[in-house]
């Protein structure tokens, strides 16, 4: 369908772009745990649409988007004065304005509805966004300002690591990490007010970080973060387009937010060292280990308080637990057998247990004496 259908064509190319755009800016938001700003941004946005309109009457995309860059530039600034020069925290500078604009941009959303004027219709898509109305005029601004966006991350690379990690050490090698920080909030609001009429004030938040932090759980490496938030993104967009397109009055822009959560979710659970699961199943290996050591150490003592070391011990000996039970009793038969198999412990022809000549350097060397 997409291959024919030109309206999808366009929708898709678009919110591809926006992915790819919000992808890379929002590493940057996640890794400097700047990530509500991005939410304060957004919805900062809405006044400056709604002021825009009023001052021109006009419902052209690329006015309305300059009077949203405009608010969120200026609550950008807004809230980094009152980090600088109060004792407000960002996080409460960040709620503060967040609620402010937003409050106003409902306010002023209001009095345009009751305006007597038809051509007033339509601006609330900045809401929850409307990508159905993309044009291919929208999709060339977006191309234009994504390329210079990622130029701008190509060139400043390096800077933009190093602050983003640390910035005491930016500074010692001679950067102005106040002038990085700028241009990459800059960077970070024009990334925001692309994405307004994909998926609106209220959702975009969800399309900076999201992808970025589904690409942080598979690893470590900015660079692969970055490629791989892009990605993310990209495909999310793509897919949540698609889907809207099958079913009816299915809003685009609310169908990427729920690919790319799923996205993050998967991420969560299976990625490899950061994902839930692979963590369970790491822990659980972690404990059946600890519990084996706590087995040989048993093994040990009895070894040391007997006149032979191979004297093999009954498992009732080995671990004297007055509520043994038979389930109990097997596992502790299977720690036992795990321990033979690592050539640690040993069983005689009557089953039982003793420890090894390697169980006994193993026990020596990794557990101190005076702890034993």
């Amino acid at each position: 369908m997409i291959l024919t259908d030109y309206t999808l064509q366009i929708v898709s190319l678009g919110s591809a772009l926006l992915g790819i755009i919000s992808g890379i800016l929002g590493s940057f938001a996640v890794i400097r745990k700047e990530s509500l700003l991005g939410d304060a941004i957004s919805h900062s946005a809405l006044p400056g649409i709604a002021l825009a309109f009023l001052m021109t009457q006009s419902k052209k995309t690329e006015i309305l988007l300059l009077g949203a860059l405009i608010s969120g530039l200026l609550s950008t600034f807004i809230i980094l004065s009152i980090v600088k020069y109060s004792r407000i925290k960002f996080d409460s500078a960040l709620a503060l304005i967040l609620s402010v604009f937003f409050g106003g941009g409902i306010v002023l959303l209001t009095y345009i509805q009751k305006i007597p004027n038809a051509n007033q219709a339509g601006l609330e898509k900045f809401i929850f966004g409307q990508a159905s109305t993309f044009l291919k005029r929208d999709i060339e601004i977006m191309g234009i300002l994504g390329i210079v966006l990622i130029a701008l991350v190509l060139i400043f690379w390096k800077e933009f690591k190093i602050v983003s990690f640390d910035r005491d050490y930016a500074e010692s090698l001679g950067f102005s990490s106040q002038r990085v920080n700028g241009l990459l909030f800059i960077m970070i609001v024009t990334a925001i007010i692309i994405g307004l009429q994909t998926v609106g004030v209220i959702l975009m938040s969800a399309m900076l970080t999201a992808p970025a932090v589904a690409a942080r759980q598979w690893t470590n490496k900015l660079s692969v973060m970055v490629v791989l938030s892009a990605l993310f993104g990209a495909i999310s967009g793509v897919i949540g387009t698609i889907l809207s397109s099958l079913v009816s009055k299915l809003p685009t822009g609310p169908m990427i937010v729920i690919v790319i959560s799923i996205i993050v979710i998967f991420s969560l659970c299976f990625a490899p060292n950061r994902g839930l699961i692979w963590k369970y199943f790491r822990d659980r290996k972690k404990q059946r280990t600890i519990n084996e050591d706590q087995v040989l150490v048993n093994l040990y003592h009895l070894a040391m308080n007997h006149e032979d070391l191979n004297h093999s011990h009954n498992i009732s000996i080995i671990k004297p637990d007055k509520s043994m039970t038979a389930k109990s009793a097997k596992e502790l038969t299977k720690k036992l057998e795990s321990l033979g198999s690592r050539g640690l412990a040993k069983k005689d022809y009557f089953n039982k247990w003793a420890i090894t000549e390697k169980g006994l350097e193993y026990v020596e060397n990794y557990f101190k004496k005076e702890e034993l």
